[in-house]
């Protein structure tokens, strides 16, 4: 049981509300703040003193007092004018994740929205009545005004729902469900379309993501690390611990459970090679920097998950401060850094690839022992090359850049919407970067035989070969990646 308002989410309660795993719900606590919240707000609507968004305008119009009696029409048509998101629709998972963590944001108890309002967030939450959001037209302040306003138009009747595969009329499910549309009041279109939950959703659902693939990475760098016979002395613990970076130290120590007990290693421990590329012996350094970004995005998303961020906040029947909560900046330009960090993980798997196809160190070239008929693995080192190429291109940060909107009122963005789409897509190139350097890591592996690796290391060996042959002569592969590839997505690797 998770209570709105009051628990504190995380990424992970976050995807157990969705998955059905976790039930959120309100108690009497959280109700009584958002009634007292909404009491505050009935008496600014009806106060001749000018407050932002309750009895204004908005934006460049806040200078227009509005009357009680077009108070609901102007919230409504705050929706309706801000609902114009294009491109396709974000997956159905990042609505409900959006829908979660509005619906806990909205019962802090300063948003002076009506109780009522709250409790049919959470019925679409438990009845997977998921809106169709378009991915593309939020610049990240005030908020996500546009995704948050698809988001939330089915309230009223307006917009759609997802129905299966299917898009459909919200009239048509709210009829369904026997459900009549909500009359938005004073302050409750600005409390639902003010706010960060596309850009959070964004980030939710990356790091979660973000977390497998950092493992697998140290997975996979290990398995080409044995299928090279590198040196296992790079990840010595006193050597990180003179440079004790908490990811640096994390991977080292999973490098050094990743060789436990491998014969193969033992094998070669006196050969006279001194040192390894820096692809393998850099390993903690450079999936540890990548470790140590997906920390510090996980702080800042864990604080933004359990944050106010509508505007303006009210804090008393006289006092609604209009501020900069809204403001992507924070988890933007935290997404722009994990987006490096993504990036290079692939990156350096890519130079791992090419390593294992040089014909060293008792490899042979291409990773095939008939070569010339055969061109065995030299091709598909061409996709990771591509791959990488599109995530480097993918990491300028947007929250750099600003172009001014609302006739200047709203003059610095964060453009964090962006950031959190670029960072997903980067995440899944990694899936499929990972996927070939595991196929070819265990084609290495096969030419390490009869030598054994570690328990954890054989196991994921033959998770590859339960989908992937040994490669003995040219075959189409494509077959072979995309079943790896669908081996990444369900996180089917052991990775610890």
């Amino acid at each position: 049981m998770f209570v709105y308002g009051v628990d504190k989410l995380t990424v992970d309660k976050v995807l157990d509300i969705a998955s059905g795993k976790m039930k959120g719900v309100l108690t009497d606590y959280a109700i009584a703040k958002v009634n007292e919240c909404r009491a505050k707000v009935e008496v600014m609507a009806n106060s001749s003193k000018a407050v932002y968004g309750i009895n204004t305008g908005f934006g460049p119009l806040c200078d227009v007092k509005i009357s009680p009696e077009e108070t609901s029409l102007l919230q409504k048509n705050l929706l309706i004018t801000h609902a114009v998101g294009v491109g396709n629709p974000i997956d159905k998972e990042l609505s409900k994740i959006m829908l979660i963590c509005k619906a806990h944001a909205l019962s802090r108890g300063f948003s002076g929205i009506r109780l009522e309002v709250i409790e049919r967030i959470i019925y679409f939450i438990e009845n997977d009545l998921l809106p169709v959001v378009p991915e593309q037209g939020s610049v990240g302040a005030s908020g996500d005004l546009a995704p948050l306003s698809h988001l939330f138009l089915p309230l009223f009747g307006e917009g759609e729902f997802w129905v299966g595969d299917d898009i459909v009329p919200a009239k048509e499910v709210l009829k369904a469900h026997n459900l009549e549309p909500i009359e938005l009041a004073a302050k409750e279109g600005l409390a639902l379309i003010n706010g960060t939950q596309f850009i959070l959703s964004h980030a939710i659902k990356g790091l979660k993501k973000m977390e497998y693939l950092l493992d697998l990475a140290d997975v996979a760098g290990a398995m080409s690390l044995e299928g090279y016979q590198g040196s296992e002395s790079p990840f010595k613990e006193l050597l990180h611990s003179i440079r004790p970076f908490q990811g640096n130290l994390e991977v080292a120590k999973r490098m050094r459970m990743l060789f436990e007990n491998s014969n193969n290693i033992k094998s070669h421990e006196n050969c006279e090679r001194v040192q390894d590329p820096y692809s393998m012996r850099c390993i903690p350094q450079v999936h540890g920097a990548s470790r140590n970004a997906y920390y510090h995005l996980s702080e800042l998303a864990e604080i933004e998950m359990n944050s106010v961020t509508d505007n303006p906040i009210v804090l008393s029947e006289t006092e609604a401060i209009s501020g900069g909560n809204f403001h992507g900046q924070p988890l933007a330009m935290a997404l722009d850094y994990a987006s490096i960090a993504a990036s290079e993980l692939g990156n350096i798997a890519d130079r791992r690839c090419y390593l294992l196809l040089e014909g060293k160190f008792g490899l042979p070239r291409l990773l095939t022992a008939s070569g010339g008929l055969n061109s065995g693995f030299m091709i598909p080192q061409y996709t990771t090359a591509a791959l990488v190429t599109e995530n480097k291109s993918l990491c300028f940060p947007p929250s750099a850049d600003s172009v001014p909107t609302s006739l200047g009122q709203e003059d610095h963005v964060s453009m964090g919407s962006i950031s959190g789409r670029k960072f997903n897509q980067i995440l899944g190139n990694i899936e499929k970067i990972l996927a070939i350097e595991l196929m070819y890591a265990a084609q290495a592996m096969e030419f390490r035989r009869p030598n054994t690796f570690s328990v954890i290391l054989e196991k994921n060996f033959a998770i590859v070969r339960s989908k992937v042959a040994k490669l003995e002569e040219d075959r189409i592969l494509k077959d072979d990646i995309n079943a790896l590839i669908q081996l990444v997505k369900t996180q089917s690797f052991i990775v610890k």
